[in-house]
């Protein structure tokens, strides 16, 4: 749904069909799952509660929703079938909110929530609880039902759904940091027990916890990745970029990491093991292998539709690859990059294919680190492609990458005194 759309009352989910994207029904909604927040932040919504034709119940997050509209949910591809299993963070809105007893906060009168708008934020994907349906007045004897007057009010409007402020479990703590960048909240799991951090790394989502995963260390990544379900720690590998996940499955011993493979969707694990055959300081050991790829009648309208995606690192959406089929990496030939400064230049219907910047060498996947180091340097680059003596184009490497491999292995323990002043106050960040 775009932006800016109106809201939805979750009512009208219930039961609704879910669709793939050829069109073709793969089961229906039977409840929405949230994540609650310290005060009165309204709740993100997590995702849906999917029933498919075989009676299981899975989780299909909201990242992989295209649309909810005329009564159906688009779902993005691909989803996991394994078995919804309910985290100590998650609240079901239909199981656990709707019916509820809360307060008014306006006038103290305890009232009953009959019903709950979600909607999705601006120019973001994230969707919230923003508004609660409710009924005044107090049910009556098993004889008689007291209908009172109903109206709708704010998600502040209310209390008795929120964490309290001050909270121990790892569901106030998670609330807590929420905003934090991934490379943030890391440092705090970082610096937290090892108990404390099994517990706050067991109520993420799988996305959260990928993107925290790859800001770590290497003992912590594997002392957490040793502490999930093998099931669960195959999902999260799935979420990880290719060349993070390659990189921690290379670390972890040879059983454990075959039998991490073999839960993986069959393409996921096809490109860990690609990575993994090359040498971990080389382009190959280096790329992802999802970079914007596409074919030479594409163009400028739908290379930018690809670089719009929220998922990608600005590094990785500064270009894109245009290469002949097939469009998955390993590709056809290479033929050319298109930067994106170009392709705002050039109006919507240009082929992207006439854009082409083709006069730098790619880097091959033997590529050295000093190699490619170089290469940023001289040409002023963010992200490179890497192509094999066949001229298909195997992935790309981006600049953060590269500093991660150059930079000291504790650089990550460093604080970084950003200014100076007079005085010799310091102000410090974290790199990210």
């Amino acid at each position: 749904m775009a932006a800016g759309a109106p809201r939805i009352f979750v009512s009208h989910l219930a039961g609704v069909p879910v669709f793939d994207p050829n069109g073709d029904q793969v089961g229906r909604v039977r409840d929405l799952v949230v994540m609650l927040r310290v005060g009165k932040r309204p709740p993100r919504v997590l995702g849906l509660v999917v029933e498919l034709s075989t009676r299981r119940r899975i989780f299909l997050p909201m990242t992989r929703i295209s649309g909810i509209e005329s009564g159906q949910v688009i779902s993005t591809g691909v989803m996991n079938v394994r078995r919804f299993e309910q985290r100590p963070t998650e609240r079901l809105v239909f199981g656990e909110l709707l019916d509820r007893r809360v307060t008014l906060v306006e006038t103290g009168e305890e009232v009953t929530v009959l019903d709950m708008s979600v909607q999705q934020l601006p120019a973001r994907r994230d969707w919230e609880i923003d508004r609660v349906f409710v009924r005044k007045g107090r049910k009556g004897s098993a004889f008689r039902r007291v209908k009172g007057e109903t109206m709708t009010v704010d998600w502040s409007g209310v209390s008795g759904f929120s964490l309290e402020e001050h909270g121990q479990g790892a569901e106030n703590l998670l609330a807590t940091f929420e905003q934090l960048r991934p490379a943030d909240l890391a440092n705090v799991l970082h610096h937290l027990s090892p108990k404390r951090r099994a517990e706050v790394a067991a109520a993420l989502d799988d996305d959260r916890l990928a993107d925290v995963l790859e800001e770590l260390p290497e003992d912590d990544q594997i002392e957490i990745l040793g502490k999930l379900q093998e099931e669960r720690a195959a999902d999260v590998l799935e979420a990880m970029d290719p060349d993070d996940a390659a990189d921690l499955l290379s670390e972890l011993p040879e059983e454990d990491k075959e039998r991490l493979l073999s839960l993986m969707q069959p393409g996921d694990a096809a490109d860990m093991r690609r990575l993994m055959s090359y040498e971990e300081h080389t382009a190959g050991g280096l790329m992802t292998t999802e970079p914007i790829v596409l074919r030479p009648d594409a163009t400028v309208a739908d290379a930018l539709a690809r670089v719009r995606n929220p998922d990608l690192s600005p590094a990785l959406a500064a270009q894109v690859y245009v290469c002949r089929p097939p469009d998955e990496t390993p590709t056809g030939k290479y033929l050319g990059t298109a930067h994106f400064q170009r392709l705002l230049r050039d109006p919507p219907y240009t082929l992207v294919s006439s854009l082409l910047d083709d006069d730098l060498q790619p880097l091959s996947p033997d590529a050295s680190l000093p190699v490619i180091a170089g290469f940023f340097a001289t040409y002023d680059m963010v992200a490179a492609p890497v192509v094999d003596e066949a001229g298909s184009l195997l992935g790309a490497v981006t600049v953060d990458d590269v500093l991660d491999h150059m930079l000291p292995d504790d650089w990550r323990e460093t604080e970084f005194h950003l200014e100076e002043s007079p005085e010799g106050d310091k102000g410090a960040g974290h790199a990210s």
